[in-house]
């Protein structure tokens, strides 16, 4: 007696090849069985007849470390057909988490979300995660910002030897409990306090111990080549797989540099390299407001921060060297703010910081840094700065795999203020519909590769990724004429249409397109 066939389906097994039909079996949590099960006696059948049975969609990009704890629905994943998520990226993961990274953690969880932030190491993270019972699967990074604030805090300089040899200890532990690799986030303090040298010492402990580098580089702008270069070295001198975050060029001037860098990046293969990149399916950016202030100004943390721009002399030097690095990106007309956490400013979500500034009669740059101080930093912000024809040149390369750069949100309670990027809600369908339905740009098959086996085997995940007998059973059901994203940056929060079922070990949580309250995931551990 199985638990779950599903039949008539057309399969799209991940690896891509060409799809098949075939009947498939569910028990146990794993996939019992593949081919034509006519007879077979089961629990519960799904007639997928003009539908794509596919591997669960693996997002090996995803910011939704804290999420999962407080909403186990996880809906905007998985009503995507996300069956599991790397979390951890961008150089910031919530674990291990000691001295300011600990205090700063607790003082984000305390003030945003209703839950306890007792954890400390991956272990007792991922421990926590498993007992809130997630309707999808989570694996997580190390973030080198994160081993730098738990060891240096926010100071700009090199780490000593005794610091570096923390940050590789702290990281080898994490590694041992399960961790997946190590992400940096380059342009963000404290990681943009390090220089290349750190990142490929304490990358070596990942040579030794297994693991991917995983890279939100320096630029991705003017400085794009020189910023793959960097991953590149790190990748040689260390010895480790690297992982180029949310490929792309930001800046009218910088269009159409994409070719030259994916090219960058099959040069190293061929000298034994092992670098690869992943994509969101949008031409714009998200990220912190801050992030738009320079290095020097973030040394000592937020308050340090807030204190430079409260000094005139201090704010004029800020603004003299971040204006024309925005000009450069996209200019304020292009710069929308997400997010905010006090009542008085949400007004702004949603508007440019050049209509901002119109409404308040100041300078767009002098808005964005009053409303950095009046949030304490706690502001979001969405920049349309790429170019249609680069993400298309990306997605379409055999180098790249599909990441959301997302969270797990959802339209209620909690996770549903603010006015996010809509990748947060529509990455999956988006790549299938725009760039396999409507643009040809890549096959079906294809887009399912990059979207399961792809970065199932970039992880390390052995039994996942795969419709093959004997791997778990994460699966995803769709209408491939009719899926779609539906969420938009004026409509965010919007559910995409298409995605029919969605399997999580074995488990049904998506049933005709609707949540059906289970939480079979888990937490994953790389062995």
């Amino acid at each position: 007696m199985f638990d779950i066939i599903i039949k008539n389906g057309k399969i799209i097994d991940g690896t891509g090849n060409p799809w098949f039909y075939a009947d498939i079996a569910v028990k146990d949590g794993k996939i019992a069985a593949i081919g034509k099960l006519e007879g077979a006696e089961t629990r519960e059948a799904i007639d997928a007849k003009g539908l794509v049975v596919s591997p669960g969609f693996i997002d090996i990009h995803s910011h939704s470390d804290l999420e999962p704890m407080v909403n186990f629905r996880c809906e905007s994943k998985v009503r995507q057909g996300v069956t599991t998520e790397l979390v951890g990226n961008c150089g910031d993961s919530a674990a291990p988490v000691f001295g300011m990274a600990y205090d700063q953690q607790k003082e984000y969880i305390d003030g945003h979300y209703d839950i306890s932030s007792n954890w400390h190491t991956v272990d007792e993270y991922l421990s926590k995660i498993d007992r809130a019972k997630p309707g999808i699967n989570y694996a997580t990074l190390v973030g080198h910002g994160t081993l730098r604030k738990s060891v240096m805090g926010y100071e700009r300089r090199p780490a000593t030897e005794d610091e570096l040899s923390r940050m590789k200890d702290l990281l080898r532990e994490a590694l041992r409990q399960g961790a997946f690799g190590m992400s940096t986030g380059l342009i963000y303090p404290p990681g943009s306090f390090a220089d290349t040298g750190e990142l490929i010492e304490i990358s070596k402990v990942m040579a030794e111990e297994g693991g991917i580098y995983s890279t939100h580089m320096r630029d991705e702008g003017e400085k794009l080549e020189e910023a793959v270069a960097e991953a590149i070295e790190i990748g040689r001198k260390a010895g480790v797989p690297v992982e180029i975050s949310h490929h792309k060029a930001c800046g009218r001037s910088y269009f159409g540099r994409v070719e030259k860098t994916l090219k960058m990046m099959e040069k190293a293969r061929t000298e034994g390299i092992d670098v690869t990149c992943d994509v969101y399916p949008y031409t714009a950016t998200a990220t912190g407001l801050s992030s738009i202030i320079p290095d020097w100004a973030h040394e000592g943390g937020m308050e340090k921060l807030l204190d430079r721009i409260r000094d005139k002399t201090l704010r004029e030097k800020i603004k003299e060297e971040t204006h024309p690095v925005q000009m450069a990106l996209s200019g304020y007309e292009n710069i929308y703010i997400s997010c905010v956490g006090s009542e008085e400013n949400r007004k702004y979500q949603g508007a440019s910081l050049a209509d901002i500034g119109r409404e308040l009669e100041k300078d767009p740059l002098d808005a964005a840094l009053d409303l950095i101080l009046e949030e304490k930093g706690d502001v979001g912000m969405i920049r349309f700065a790429m170019d249609e024809e680069d993400v298309k040149k990306v997605i379409s390369h055999r180098l790249s795999m599909i990441g959301s750069d997302g969270s797990a949100l959802a339209p209620y309670g909690v996770l549903g203020k603010g006015h996010p990027h809509p990748r947060n809600y529509g990455t999956f369908p988006r790549v299938i519909s725009r760039y396999c339905r409507e643009f040809k740009v890549i096959s079906l098959e294809d887009a399912v590769k990059k979207m399961t086996y792809f970065p199932a085997c970039r992880m390390g995940l052995s039994d996942r990724g795969l419709l093959k007998q004997g791997m778990a059973a994460d699966i995803t059901i769709f209408d491939f004429e009719n899926v779609k994203d539906i969420a938009t940056y004026e409509n965010p929060h919007s559910y995409p249409d298409g995605i029919k079922y969605v399997i999580v070990n074995g488990v049904m949580v998506i049933k005709n397109g609707e949540h059906t309250g289970e939480r079979p995931g888990k937490a994953l551990r790389r062995l």
